[in-house]
């Protein structure tokens, strides 16, 4: 049994498929919905992407920089103060690198503390208020596109984009951060700005963001209203998070005894501290304070020494990832509740 091909206006496909690419034509990179997308925000792609060529060059060279200096002057793993004996008279090195490539550090950080509520704000708060609110939503679903299915491409390939652009950038400073993080440029791990631009933080909060974006519009149906919406909603979110990170793992505790020196290694996180007593039971507020009779008053009180409870240097992954697994179940939820408000709407 043959098949007869009708031509089309080039000479293949269908009459009525004048591009002449059918479902059996073969694979297209972009083609029906996932094109019509990439259409409607290849500027927001681009310019994600542009970013994260431009990062990767920048941290690139930055590294090289910041490797060479470390090395001339020998101060790798040296900070301003520091009781290790390679690390004397180093002080003047440690703080001219400080100096210099301190505010390129910072830069870089921000950018990608920052980059979720760019990402919700420009890319998905628009991302369906738009249609709804110009009702070009109408148009695509009258041509056979289910609801689902166009909520499910319209969230879909910009969430790989983001997915893909984060992830490139987190992995770029990390790198970079390997180089001078903690001790030697004062940038420690769990600083506000570090934690949320290592690693899959700023991964996951620019996922929810995205999340956010979405269900704002599809719920408001207004571009500004929603933008608004979701930057409050992602600040909120890294806010009330960073107040909790602390807590997500239990703390290391340390005693020191009275006269010994009360002092952690400089990437440490100290999370609390205070006095305990000869039982065992901790202090968290001091009975005694600096004065000619502060030894007499811990005798009083039967103080044998201070405490303190950190997060050691090896915690910061484990916190890095439960925070993250945090977000991303709510990203996860948010795209549920998104689901469903169509569906509901659309049957």
């Amino acid at each position: 049994m043959t098949t007869t091909a009708h031509p089309g206006t080039n000479g293949r496909g269908t009459a009525g498929d004048p591009g002449g690419i059918r479902e059996g034509d073969g694979p297209a990179p972009l083609r029906g919905l996932v094109w019509l997308v990439w259409r409607q925000h290849r500027l927001v792609f681009g310019v994600l992407l542009a970013a994260v060529a431009g990062g990767a060059v920048w941290c690139a060279v930055l590294r090289g920089q910041m490797a060479g200096f470390i090395d001339a002057h020998h101060i790798a793993g040296c900070s301003q103060i520091s009781l290790d004996p390679r690390c004397a008279h180093t002080q003047e090195a440690v703080s001219a690198f400080r100096e210099t490539y301190g505010p390129f550090l910072r830069l870089v950080e921000m950018g990608l503390v920052l980059l979720p509520a760019l990402i919700g704000l420009f890319l998905g708060a628009p991302l369906i208020a738009r249609e709804l609110e110009a009702g070009t939503d109408k148009l695509v679903l009258t041509q056979s596109v289910g609801p689902l299915r166009w909520l499910a491409v319209k969230t879909g390939l910009p969430a790989l984009i983001v997915l893909a652009s984060t992830t490139a950038l987190s992995l770029v400073y990390s790198w970079l951060w390997q180089v001078a993080g903690d001790e030697v440029s004062g940038f420690y791990w769990y600083s506000a700005l570090g934690f949320d631009a290592l690693g899959p933080v700023p991964v996951a909060y620019s996922l929810l963001a995205l999340a956010v974006g979405v269900l704002a519009g599809l719920l408001q149906r207004r571009t500004v209203l929603s933008m608004g919406v979701t930057l409050a909603a992602v600040v909120a979110a890294q806010v009330v998070l960073a107040q909790l990170r602390p807590y997500l793992l239990p703390t290391v505790t340390k005693e020191f005894k009275n006269g010994r020196p009360a002092q952690l290694a400089d990437d440490a996180w100290l999370v609390g501290q205070g006095d305990y007593v000869r039982s065992g039971a901790h202090l968290a507020d001091s009975p005694c304070h600096a004065s000619p009779g502060y030894e007499a008053c811990q005798r009083a009180h039967d103080v044998a020494g201070q405490y303190m409870d950190y997060h050691p240097a090896s915690h910061h992954w484990p916190l890095a990832w439960i925070e993250a697994g945090i977000v991303l179940a709510g990203a996860a939820v948010l795209t549920v509740i998104a689901f469903r408000v169509m569906r509901r709407r659309h049957g």
